[in-house]
């Protein structure tokens, strides 16, 4: 596939950054800005959507749709991708009860690449994945034929893409640490790491699930289970989309001290998790650690 925004990139910058909460315990600190990888696909979202909607380009698809709540970030990537692409996208959205409501910002956005937004009830919206449930949204939303991406991006293509990541990061650090929440990167991003690396995953939703689905992932994408991987659960901070004032104020800090904007529904939480567990000794003295930022508020 020939199209430009298609086409590989180079790799995102890989920066350290000097913080005293993290070399007063004797590690080193480097941001991978995946942030930077596309300005309009930001970091994994780019790396999950590109493999995909190469295929449905291969494939003769004029139209691709996808799935996500009131605030995805994945929905506002893969309009701004049908955009870019002149690919007709639909979203199902969870929560039918938002139908009547003004947009949010990030609805808002989806609808100004055309996107066309489907609203469906929540119960719905959890039975998705069942073939009768799927084929009866898509019919609904007048989507039958076209090429689907799951929610958050994550499946085997999209693993592969996340691959590219890991390997970039080869040699770099001992520890990549990344915000999840399908859990896709996180099981890409291990793939593609060297042996001797380990990949940590900080879930942004609460309830102990990302586990079997990482697993469930590796083994649709690699036949079975791929590199070192664990999760660090208990910094979603009341849930997905939440951002109390202690992470408002903790993200304003950390991009003021370091130059960058903190996007808060992953990076942030991803942040904060990896300073609680360097204070807490979870990382040994001269321990090499990367953190990638995902996304841009």
């Amino acid at each position: 596939m020939s199209h430009p925004e298609l086409r590989p990139r180079p790799p995102s910058p890989l920066v350290e950054v000097v913080d005293e909460r993290f070399a007063a315990r004797g590690v080193r600190l480097l941001l991978k800005r995946d942030d930077l990888v596309h300005p309009e696909l930001p970091g994994n979202k780019w790396r999950k959507l590109a493999p995909n909607l190469r295929a449905a380009l291969e494939a003769g698809h004029g139209e691709v749709v996808t799935f996500g709540g009131a605030y995805s970030n994945h929905l506002r990537a893969t309009a701004a991708a049908g955009r870019l692409l002149g690919l007709r996208t639909t979203g199902i959205v969870r929560g039918d009860e938002l139908a009547d409501r003004p947009l949010n910002d990030s609805l808002a956005r989806c609808a100004a690449d055309g996107m066309r937004l489907c609203f469906v009830t929540r119960s719905d919206y959890r039975r998705k994945a069942e073939p009768r449930t799927r084929d009866r949204l898509l019919a609904e939303a007048g989507a039958a034929g076209a090429y689907v991406v799951p929610e958050g991006g994550s499946n085997a293509l999209a693993l592969r893409g996340c691959a590219g990541l890991g390997h970039e990061l080869r040699g770099a650090a001992d520890v990549v640490a990344v915000a999840c929440g399908t859990g896709g990167t996180l099981a890409g991003l291990a793939a593609g790491l060297d042996p001797g690396q380990r990949a940590l995953g900080v879930p942004v939703l609460a309830g102990g699930f990302l586990g079997a689905e990482i697993r469930s992932l590796q083994e649709a994408a690699f036949g079975g289970p791929a590199g070192d991987w664990s999760l660090a659960e208990g910094f979603d901070h009341g849930g997905y989309a939440r951002v109390p004032d202690a992470l408002e104020a903790f993200a304003a800090d950390f991009g003021a001290r370091h130059g960058f904007p903190v996007e808060r529904i992953y990076v942030a939480k991803l942040l904060w998790a990896l300073v609680a567990l360097t204070a807490s000794g979870t990382f040994p003295d001269g321990t090499t650690l990367a953190a990638v930022v995902t996304g841009r508020p």
